[in-house]
């Protein structure tokens, strides 16, 4: 056998070998051809030589590496895949996160971010408008005049505030106890809605016409919506004027009591 046959044989040997291919097998011997043919009474090296040879080596594919096997879970075709489960977030993680905050305009006049305050489980949520004087100085929601008229409704429905958790729409106080702007209370936001997920209260009750158009995107008259149960996610929302308004409008305690009462009902159900 000559050189090149030697060198073709062994290029097409290494090439079945890379593809796993290591055993041949001769075949039978073919039945005796007449006289004639001369092509193919030349012998089994003319037919090895009429073999397509690659005329260039040719690129046999990498073994992957191999790994231990891992048996496949059964599928059940009955069972609905369900979304993976996000965390809870803490009241102290979104506290963090706020930090320092200087989003928006209302960082440059306060003196203390009043974050809220309360029972980081409680069945109600209590979400009121800005911070006022007295909550700026000392860095709790609801503790001016507005906040003594809440404490008392509580009080009348049985309720300590300790029990519930207050906050407001905005953390920095509006000059003068102005009504926050649309940039300021989108700025603001999203903190408390982060704050109500992490409670997770059965009732949202709003105070006042900033609470109300946050939380429910609702717009119409407070007197026309107050009162009424609406739905926030898994938990309700009720509706009520704001305890400033009563202070203004002392003849309209009644309106803020009734709407009270519906809490207290709502959470004996």
């Amino acid at each position: 056998m000559d050189d090149r046959l030697r060198n073709e044989l062994a290029a097409w040997l290494e090439f079945y070998r890379e593809l796993g291919i290591e055993d041949f097998y001769r075949r039978p011997p073919a039945p005796k051809i007449e006289a004639g043919n001369s092509k193919l009474e030349t012998g089994n090296s003319k037919l090895v030589t009429e073999l397509p040879i690659p005329s260039a080596r040719p690129e046999a594919p990498k073994p992957e590496p191999r790994a231990h096997a891992v048996p496949p879970q059964a599928l059940n075709l009955f069972e609905t895949p369900q979304p993976a489960r996000r965390e809870r977030e803490t009241l102290e993680q979104i506290r963090a996160d706020l930090g320092d905050c200087q989003r928006c305009r209302l960082a440059s006049g306060r003196k203390t971010i009043v974050f809220g305050q309360g029972n980081t489980r409680a069945q109600v949520v209590f979400v009121g408008e800005g911070p006022g004087a007295d909550e700026d100085e000392q860095g709790l929601p609801f503790v001016g005049r507005a906040g003594q008229l809440l404490n008392r409704m509580l009080q009348s429905i049985g309720i300590k505030r300790e029990e519930v958790y207050i906050c407001n729409v905005v953390k920095c106080r509006p000059p003068g106890n102005r009504t926050p702007e649309r940039d300021e209370i989108e700025t603001c936001s999203p903190f408390l809605f982060r704050q109500i997920e992490a409670i997770r209260p059965r009732l949202v009750c709003c105070l006042g016409a900033p609470a109300v158009k946050t939380l429910l995107g609702l717009k119409e008259g407070m007197l026309k919506i107050r009162g009424r149960f609406y739905d926030y996610g898994a938990a309700k929302a009720l509706a009520t004027v704001h305890p400033a308004y009563v202070l203004r409008n002392p003849r309209e305690e009644k309106i803020l009591r009734e709407d009270f009462e519906k809490i207290r009902d709502f959470l004996r159900a």
